[in-house]
């Protein structure tokens, strides 16, 4: 799951470079709030980066302790 956050935060990452090379043109339409927007999706996915690497530490605890329990 770790990829998956990580893949939607280097895509808010990459919208926050895009409004900060358009931020000219982005004031001038009145559209500064996409920066924002792009910065708070970024941001957004720390969290959900933090559950993700817990999750998949858990899914790992879970898998070893299942098979430690199997008879052979």
């Amino acid at each position: 799951m770790v990829p998956f956050a990580v893949g939607g935060m280097a895509a808010w990452a990459v919208a926050v470079v895009a409004c900060l090379l358009a931020r000219d043109w982005l004031a001038t339409h009145g559209r500064t709030d996409w920066l924002w927007i792009s910065v708070a999706g970024f941001l957004l996915g720390l969290p959900g980066l933090a559950v993700m690497l817990r999750h998949d530490a858990n899914r790992r605890r879970r898998s070893v302790r299942s098979a430690s329990r199997r008879p052979e």
